[in-house]
C-alpha cells in the first residue's frame, strides 16, 4: 500500500464516522471528528454528508474499508476476485479474508492500539507465526496459526505490559497475554465480520 503521508485524521471525517486508525486517540476528546463532524476541505461543511446517489455510497463504502484495513485499491481488488472463487456468500467471504491478515489479527488480539501499530510490528520482525518470523502486514493467517512475539520483540515495554491486560478479543482468537501469545481457532462468523462495512455494497460496486 502506498503511504499515507496526510492526517489519518481526515479519513474519518470524509467517511463521516470514527474509523479506529489512531488507537486510544479516537476514544478521547481529541478525536477530529468529535471536534469537526463535517467533511474536509473547503466545501466539507455545506452539507456533504447529505443525499447521496447509489453508486456514491457503493464506492464510500469501498473506500472505506480500505481505510479501516489500511490496503490498496490493487491488493484489495485482489481479494474481492480471490473471495469470488470461494463457496459461500461473496461479501462475507471477502470480509473473512481481510480478518484473516495478520496485522489487523494483532490488532483484534490487542497485542497492537491499532492496524497501523501492527503493521510497524510486523515489518520490524517483532511477530513470529507457528514459530517462523513474519514481516508481511498482509500475511494471511490460517486455523491453527499461533502467532508469537520473537526474542527481540518479547524485550519490548509492549508485551511486558500486556499481562495486565483484559482479554476483548473476537471468540476466533484464542489469546494468552501471559505468555504472550494468540491462536486462530476458527474462522471468523458474520457475527465476527467488521460490523461497520456493508460489503454487499462493495460486491455491487465491483459487480458492474
Amino acid at each position: 500500500m502506498g503511504r499515507l503521508l496526510g492526517p489519518a485524521c481526515k479519513l474519518c471525517r470524509r467517511e463521516g464516522e470514527k474509523l479506529f486508525l489512531k488507537g486510544a486517540r479516537c476514544e478521547s476528546n481529541k478525536c477530529a471528528l468529535t471536534r469537526k463532524n463535517y467533511a474536509p476541505g473547503i466545501h466539507g461543511g455545506k452539507g456533504s454528508f447529505g443525499q447521496k446517489s447509489e453508486y456514491t455510497k457503493q464506492l464510500r463504502e469501498k473506500q472505506k474499508a480500505k481505510r479501516i484495513f489500511g490496503i490498496g485499491e490493487r491488493q484489495f481488488h485482489n481479494y474481492y476476485k480471490t473471495a469470488e472463487t470461494k463457496p459461500g456468500v461473496t461479501g462475507d467471504v471477502f470480509l473473512q479474508i481481510l480478518e484473516l491478515r495478520i496485522d489487523n489479527a494483532t490488532y483484534k488480539a490487542g497485542f497492537a492500539t491499532s492496524r497501523k501499530h501492527a503493521r510497524e510490528m510486523i515489518t520490524h520482525g517483532l511477530l513470529t507465526v507457528n514459530g517462523r518470523k513474519v514481516k508481511t502486514p498482509s500475511y494471511g493467517l490460517k486455523v491453527g496459526s499461533v502467532v508469537e512475539p520473537t526474542v527481540q520483540g518479547k524485550k519490548s515495554v509492549l508485551f511486558t505490559e500486556l499481562a495486565k491486560k483484559k482479554d476483548s478479543s473476537p471468540k476466533w482468537l484464542k489469546v494468552d497475554f501471559k505468555k504472550p501469545s494468540f491462536e486462530v481457532v476458527s474462522l471468523p462468523d458474520k457475527s465476527d465480520l467488521q460490523q461497520n462495512v456493508e460489503a454487499q455494497m462493495i460486491v455491487e460496486l465491483y459487480s458492474k
